[in-house]
């Protein structure tokens, strides 16, 4: 069943952007992210240009956020006052990424510059976490102990506020510019940044991982809806339609994913997250080795009219 877009100035099939949205909902609730780092590559893949796509994922992450952290709500698994002032720097960032996103698409270089960020961050961050769950996989087996995280620098930054939830003394210093570098990235790249955010509060920040999922997706759900709100009333680029299809799939999906989720092992699902973006970001540099006309020019005249 074709359904045509008219941001996107192209038919998809109905079908076919619900599964995606299912599946991508699915792997948002069993790792706790966004899934635009999945997501918005697919839809480049299948047509649809990189400025529309990071647009429009944008709400199809908040809507499976939405889903996933709904559940940890209601499991006590979120710490509102880490949630707080990550959002704090979280909201800043997304207003400089969406104003640098309107910058470099006036310059004629944001889906070049979209392309490359993905290769980079994904073959990057995947190849961190593949070998860090790997390592983890294999202590586990032999029966090691994990290695004592000892304190670093960041716990010496001044200015700090105690976290109940998550049990820990911190200076917010650090919590604020996290926040402002994963919004910044969302509103560019169309990712939630969940799998960046929670290796870095459970190794930097030492976030236990009881609250980790849940706050991430606090952070996601806020930062992606004002995403979708500043792309929508600033570039025109949010496909109302294929917004709303993904949204579908991604909340359905969401809830499956959570529960399953639970039933797999840490270090496994390190591993398992580390594969997949790792495997994203080679498939999109392969993508844009091979048919670099396809990925730039064909598509971006169905933005310009």
């Amino acid at each position: 069943m074709q359904l045509y877009l008219p941001i996107a100035d192209l038919p998809v099939n109905v079908f076919l952007v619900l599964a995606m949205g299912a599946a991508v909902g699915f792997v948002s609730g069993m790792f706790g992210i966004g899934g635009g780092f999945l997501m918005t590559p697919l839809l480049i893949f299948i047509g649809i240009t990189p400025a529309v796509a990071v647009a429009s994922v944008a709400s199809h992450i908040a809507a499976s956020s939405f889903s996933g952290a709904l559940s940890y709500w209601r499991r006590r698994a979120i710490d509102p006052a880490l949630a707080s002032v990550l959002l704090c720097g979280g909201v800043t960032g997304t207003t400089l990424g969406v104003w640098a996103f309107t910058q470099l698409r006036a310059l004629g270089q944001l889906d070049l510059m979209i392309a490359l960020s993905y290769v980079v961050l994904l073959t990057t961050v995947g190849s961190l976490m593949f070998s860090e769950g790997l390592r983890a996989l294999m202590r586990t087996r032999r029966g090691a102990l994990p290695p004592r995280r000892s304190h670093n620098w960041i716990h010496g930054l001044p200015l700090k506020m105690r976290f109940k939830r998550s049990k820990i003394y911190l200076s917010v210093i650090p919590v604020v510019v996290v926040g402002i570098v994963i919004g910044f990235i969302g509103a560019i790249m169309g990712i939630g940044g969940g799998f960046i955010l929670v290796p870095i509060m459970i190794y930097l920040l030492r976030v236990p991982t009881s609250t980790v999922i849940g706050t991430s997706m606090v952070l996601t759900l806020v930062t992606m809806l004002f995403a979708t709100m500043l792309h929508a009333v600033t570039n025109h680029l949010v496909d109302a339609v294929l917004a709303l299809i993904l949204m579908v799939g991604g909340v359905t999906g969401a809830q499956f994913g959570a529960r399953a989720g639970q039933k797999i092992r840490g270090e496994q699902l390190r591993l398992l997250l580390g594969l997949l973006i790792l495997s994203v970001g080679i498939r999109f540099a392969i993508e844009l080795v091979i048919q670099p006309s396809d990925l730039f020019t064909i598509r971006e005249l169905g933005v310009s009219g």
